[in-house]
């Protein structure tokens, strides 16, 4: 869950993706979203950059891209599966061994005290 190396870089590129794809569609309308939808957007680009609970942030990503392609509107549709695609796949991977998720759910080496 945690993969090290290079698996581990892509998945902190994913994340980054995901992320930057959100805020860059925040960024476009904000002047047509409500405060609300801007501020959770913010909240969950940050948290898919950090790696913070990873796999459930990825969906809320998705479902606030959702919302926002109601609102004003989706992109193309290469645009939308990009970013749809994206957030899927960070949600079953996964964040990476470079995330906060690792830190803090990551394999501990448990010494036992002799008895």
């Amino acid at each position: 869950m945690f993969p090290h190396g290079l698996p581990g870089l892509a998945l902190l590129l994913l994340r980054a993706s995901a992320a930057i794809a959100l805020g860059a569609e925040n960024y476009s309308h904000r002047q047509s979203l409500s405060l609300w939808i801007q501020i959770t957007a913010i909240l969950i680009s940050v948290a898919l950059s950090v790696g913070y609970l990873t796999p459930i942030v990825a969906v809320a990503g998705l479902v606030l891209e959702a919302l926002i392609w109601s609102d004003v509107g989706a992109g193309t549709a290469a645009g939308v599966a990009i970013v749809a695609l994206d957030a899927i796949a960070l949600a079953l991977l996964g964040p990476g061994a470079y995330s906060v998720d690792s830190r803090l759910f990551g394999r501990r080496v448990v010494v036992l005290p002799l008895p």
